[in-house]
């Protein structure tokens, strides 16, 4: 009874350490910054509208144009959001932060279970405190969910193919969670968690299996929860006019045109394939360092695999198998810098079971001695990063004050399509605003890489993985700062907020690009916006239906309304304004305010 009673002190005080990386890391950002431009307000935009209209089946955006490229599930926990606590910055993130919780939750439940308390709080450890996890939950981007649904779902599986005769609740709980992916990702959800599977079943011999799981009730649960919406999405959004249905586009376009990089209209660009695998070192930094020892756990041998494996053998292989079929499938397809997030937590649990066997290890064992070669290499790793954000730091000059941090930025638009493309507008001048962040960086990487190695080498690899732990902490809290600094550039809500301060009922919004560009208009005016010159992107499809909003504006039209008796409010990027404005032909033109290289014009005069 005293050690059932130890064992679940322990449990509930590692439980307890990870809410608390997670309330550090995660509950800030809740808050600030504001929405970005792009799919961040995009998403809430479609939540948000999901509420309004009473309609949770078909999407729209910008007050009446039909979202059908994407599935419903996150934005459903979004929308709810918002009825339960009001319409918010916080409110539309908190269900990707809850999300993430639930993740490393789950981490933590496999790896114990695989590995026991040490495995699972290091692997749910490593996604609290690695970059590529909290980067791309900034955005609301469903693909951590994918995450979350396979993490459960394989768990159902690792349970099943251990058991003779599984019970139903096992088998169902994988149908479930797998209908549940494909609600949140579309087919992906569906062919990572069955590939995975199968995979796993056909080189351990055991495909018979399959008839254990009841297949066929297990179908049924699965088509019960993913069917319906599809179903209705289908009926109430059939081919009008231009327009080929949903059917065509949510499946034939935004699946296979996609997969095969001939998707209508082409408003992407693609990762290269050497960058979108060297990418996963940054995204699980710091812990990347041990990842030839995780994989080295995985068995790759036939003949190994066909005569048996122990459960902890098993687990790898079928972590392996995740990170393989995930890492492969976008390898040969179409692909941006976060598809790779649904692999990390299976990379996750393969260094977690490796970091709690180096810590049951001798010092002088093999696993001793990799793990300190591994601190070593790390601390020089983290010597020449702290060496580069200290420098950069140092050699900036104090950004002037009240300076428009757009003003120090270069511009590179054809980089924009990839979700990273604004760090390449990065300068010298422009790093004198991350000053402070650069210098807790390069201190945070210097002196947790050093202790990390000098725990090591003292046989202390516990205390060593949580001063790792600790500098992920310091080092996404900076991350935090700098997005902090960038937000003007990102987000358009300031110049929404001087819109809404003038607007009055019946005045026109347009801006001059693409929807997108700044989208966050929409969210936090709730006016519907014109557009000029930018029919593409996520309007695109909607706008071919015969009941979608005329918004659309070329310059001729533009003109008229610019010169017209209605009030016109004005988005555009101040290196491209529109010809009218351009060659001095109007005389009506005041600018209403500027922030982040972006401005908003109008045809008559501020009313203060």
């Amino acid at each position: 009874m005293h050690i059932a009673a130890r064992e679940f002190n322990r449990r509930s005080l590692l439980l307890a350490s990870l809410l608390g990386v997670w309330l550090l890391v995660y509950v800030p950002g809740l808050f600030r910054p504001a929405l970005l431009d792009d799919a961040d307000s995009v998403h809430a935009e479609a939540a948000k509208e999901m509420v309004q209209r009473h309609d949770w089946v078909t999407m729209h955006i910008n007050g009446g144009f039909r979202y059908l490229e994407k599935a419903p599930l996150m934005y459903w926990t979004i929308a709810a959001s918002f009825r339960i606590f009001g319409i918010s910055e916080w409110s539309a993130r908190l269900p990707l932060a809850l999300g993430m919780l639930a993740l490393l939750l789950a981490t933590f439940a496999i790896g114990r279970r695989t590995g026991g308390n040490e495995a699972g709080f290091y692997a749910a450890l490593i996604l609290g405190t690695a970059f590529g996890p909290y980067l791309f939950t900034r955005i609301l981007i469903p693909d951590i969910l994918v995450g979350l649904w396979l993490a459960l779902g394989l768990g159902f599986f690792l349970r099943a193919v251990n058991e003779q005769r599984p019970s139903r609740l096992v088998c169902w709980g994988f149908a479930a969670t797998t209908a549940l992916n494909a609600l949140t990702k579309g087919l992906i959800g569906l062919i990572f968690p069955l590939a995975i599977a199968g995979i796993y079943l056909l080189l351990t011999r055991r495909l018979r299996h399959l008839f254990a799981m009841r297949p066929l009730s297990s179908t049924v649960v699965f088509l019960a929860i993913a069917a319906p919406w599809h179903i209705l999405a289908a009926v109430r959004n059939p081919p009008m006019g231009q327009a080929k249905g949903f059917l065509w586009f949510y499946f034939v376009n935004e699946h296979f045109l996609r997969y095969l990089n001939m998707r209508v209209p082409r408003d992407y660009d693609t990762v290269p394939l050497f960058v979108f695998w060297g990418l996963m070192l940054l995204w699980l930094f710091p812990w990347s360092v041990f990842v030839l020892q995780a994989l080295g756990q995985v068995p790759i041998r036939f003949r190994r695999i066909h005569s048996g494996l122990d459960a902890p053998r098993q687990a790898s292989l079928l972590f392996g198998l995740w990170m393989a079929v995930v890492l492969g499938f976008f390898s040969f397809s179409t692909r941006q810098e976060y598809y790779a997030l649904p692999a990390l937590p299976a990379l996750a649990l393969l260094i977690g079971n490796w970091l709690a066997r180096e810590s049951q290890a001798a010092a002088e064992s093999p696993l001793g001695r990799s793990g300190r070669v591994s601190s070593l290499v790390l601390f020089i790793v983290g010597v020449a990063g702290s060496a580069v954000a200290l420098a950069l730091a140092l050699i900036s000059q104090p950004a002037p004050p009240h300076a428009d941090i757009a003003d120090l930025l270069a511009k590179n638009p054809e980089k924009y399509a990839l979700s990273l493309g604004h760090f390449f507008d990065l300068t010298p001048q422009a790093l004198g605003a991350f000053r402070l962040p650069l210098l807790i960086t390069g201190l945070a990487l210097v002196t947790g890489t050093g202790l990390n190695w000098l725990f090591r080498r003292r046989a202390s690899p516990f205390h060593g993985n949580l001063v790792l732990a600790a500098m992920g902490v310091a080092v996404l809290c900076c991350a935090h700062l700098g997005l902090l600094i960038f937000e003007p550039v990102l987000s358009s809500k300031a110049l929404a907020l001087a819109i809404w301060k003038e607007y009055q009922s019946g005045e026109v919004v347009v801006i001059h690009g693409e929807y997108e560009e700044s989208s966050t208009l929409n969210f936090y005016t709730g006016i519907q916006l014109h557009i000029l010159n930018g029919r593409r992107s996520n309007l695109w499809y909607g706008s071919l239906f015969p009941d979608s909003p005329r918004i659309f504006e070329d310059g001729a039209s533009f003109a008229q309304l610019w010169e017209g008796p209605t009030r016109v409010y004005l988005w555009t990027d101040a290196a491209r304004m529109p010809e009218i404005l351009r060659d001095g032909s109007s005389k009506n033109v005041y600018e209403l305010a500027r922030a982040g290289g972006k401005s908003i014009f109008s045809n008559r005069p501020t009313q203060d």
